[in-house]
């Protein structure tokens, strides 16, 4: 069998899912003889080239609002099968975007049940399949069919003793439907998954880019919420029939060969329970030092940290702030042969090769402090510890250090200096602080501005905000617009900024005075420290994220006073704009 050029993959593809003719195929292929090294059209050029050939409408709908109302006239478990939106209605013609021109089963089946003249619109299937998860909702075709089923019950939230909710939520159907959430999230890049329950509504949100975004869901969800909270405490193996207390629990799902690891918590609140799902990818590629993103001179202490043979190195900052991930860099950097390292986390984010990892389980009585314990006695070089939680944990923590181990830990403070205070709080003796830390860093995640749709900022705030912090001239500002490849939010992927603190003798003498980090900050800032804000205003100026995102994940101390009120204004001014 000849082998087929991937020049005409394409053409093969639309004349079997019937959106080309055979006789249209071999018409495009002509210039070349539809042999081997035929000039490729990409699927929007052939769709022009249909909708000009047969005199059809084409459309990117982009600028398109499909009309709810108009929506509502058809089911949507059809519409998603047969991948066709209704766009508008003019005239008594109703203009259905479609991108198989050659298959007619959809549009027949559609005027069959309601009687209406339908006119097809071409439009490419990503863009259908976009505009139908906005419009619709996610799971829209599987919430239609449970409505029509007469089996499917939802039963009696308040009824304790019935325990059918079980099997309502074994349904086909709702399992399609967490199903559906839960690879949407994955393939959106979401963190989090929220279910939250209201009076007369079921919300769905994923935390994308550390911001959460409401999910669009069919009006009839709420009616399903007890049975597909059911089957999430199922894939987690909760008790179902327990809806009065607090549960975590965890599922391991594989989607296109990746492991995702989700971390599940139930809640019960006023309306129903509430659940968030932390999603953890496994196979999530590690970087290197230099993709960290950290400016030349904390990657160089950084580095010149990593070569101590003992001490304990923290990193700082709130949850979901990448402190994990950088540590895991850093491990990878002097992982090699001659080391022996030992990590203790909750969870393992990521698996590392020739590093053994260590998964605490608070229900079998392995906890950081009795796993640490047990991590000393096997002879390692380096140590990380998922996070310091408690005073026992700190104290053994200093103990190693102070035994020739070298630590890595985080710790959930504001800044770096905190870190050392909230040590000291935890009830570890200053004189250990001052002797067993080495360094410590804080970081956030700020927003990267999406290359399709940023736009150079001119406001006036900006070029005041511009003078005051002193950039250099030749930088340019941008601000966040919104597109599609964005999801209309300006930004896509997430960069980290970072305040680096050495530990100097002179920080060390502070610590033993037992001073608070407000005098430890100022010493450090004596010696070079850069705060947070400082560091993001560096990413500014590159052109990587805009003034709001700093000001959003710091305090911003570079700035004087006087400018809160502008960063308030620049927040107000520069809300993203639609394209």
């Amino acid at each position: 069998m000849a082998e087929v050029h991937p020049a005409n993959e394409l053409y093969i593809r639309m004349v079997a899912d019937k959106q080309l003719s055979a006789t249209d195929a071999r018409m495009l292929l002509e210039p070349s003889g539809g042999q081997v090294g035929a000039i490729a059209h990409s699927e929007i050029d052939v769709l022009r080239w249909l909708a000009k050939e047969y005199g059809v409408p084409f459309s990117m709908l982009d600028d398109i609002e499909p009309d709810k109302q108009l929506l509502a006239l058809f089911p949507a478990r059809v519409l998603m099968k047969e991948e066709l939106l209704p766009i508008n209605q003019k005239d008594g013609l109703v203009f259905i975007a479609t991108a198989r021109l050659f298959s007619s089963q959809g549009l027949d089946a559609l005027k069959t049940m309601t009687g209406l003249r339908l006119q097809p619109v071409l439009a490419t299937r990503e863009a259908i399949q976009r505009e139908m998860k906005k419009r619709l909702g996610v799971g829209a075709d599987t919430l239609g069919t449970l409505g029509e089923e007469a089996t499917f019950q939802v039963v009696d939230d308040e009824n304790e003793e019935n325990t059918n909710l079980d099997d309502g939520a074994e349904d086909a159907s709702i399992i399609r439907f967490v199903n559906q959430v839960l690879r949407d999230a994955i393939e959106l890049r979401a963190s989090d998954i929220h279910l939250e329950p209201f009076e007369d509504e079921l919300r769905i949100r994923y935390r994308i880019d550390g911001v959460l975004q409401e999910v669009p869901v069919p009006a009839q969800i709420k009616r399903f919420q007890p049975a597909i909270v059911s089957r999430v405490k199922i894939l987690s193996h909760l008790n179902i029939a327990e809806k009065r207390l607090p549960q975590d629990g965890r599922i391991k799902i594989r989607l296109d060969n990746a492991e995702v690891d989700i971390r599940v918590s139930v809640i019960p609140m006023l309306h129903g329970e509430a659940v968030v799902m932390r999603l953890l990818r496994q196979t999530a590629t590690l970087r290197g030092m230099e993709q960290l993103g950290m400016d030349k001179r904390e990657l160089r202490s950084f580095r010149k940290i990593l070569g101590l043979p003992h001490g304990i190195i923290l990193v700082t900052g709130p949850t979901g702030s990448g402190k994990t991930s950088t540590l895991y860099t850093a491990l990878n950097e002097i992982n090699d042969h001659v080391r022996k390292i030992i990590t203790i986390e909750d969870p393992i984010e990521y698996q590392l090769r020739g590093i053994n990892q260590i998964q605490v389980s608070e229900k079998a009585g392995l906890t950081f402090a009795k796993g640490l314990r047990a991590i000393l006695r096997h002879d390692p070089d380096v140590i990380l510890i998922g996070e310091i939680r408690d005073q026992e944990t700190a104290q053994i923590a200093v103990q190693a250090s102070l035994t020739g181990h070298l630590v890595f830990s985080t710790l959930h403070t504001n800044d770096a200096p905190g870190a050392l205070s909230r040590l000291v709080d935890m009830g570890v003796e200053p004189y250990l602080v001052a002797s067993s830390l080495e360094a410590v860093m804080a970081q956030r995640l700020v927003r990267v501005l999406c290359h399709h749709c940023r736009q150079v900022d001119t406001s006036p705030t900006t070029q005041a905000l511009r003078v005051e912090l002193k950039f250099a001239p030749q930088a340019i500002i941008y601000r966040a617009v919104g597109c599609r490849e964005c999801r209309n939010t300006g930004y896509h992927g997430r960069r980290g900024i970072f305040e680096w603190m050495d530990i100097s003798q002179e920080v060390r003498r502070l610590i033993l005075k037992n001073a608070s980090s407000g005098e430890i900050r100022s010493a450090a800032c004596r010696l070079g420290l850069r705060g947070l804000s400082e560091d993001g205003w560096r990413l500014v100026q590159e052109g990587v994220t805009t003034p709001e995102e700093v000001f959003r994940v710091t305090k911003a101390q570079a700035v004087s006073e006087g400018s809160e009120d502008r960063a308030a204004e620049l927040v107000v001014t520069s809300e993203p704009e639609k394209e």
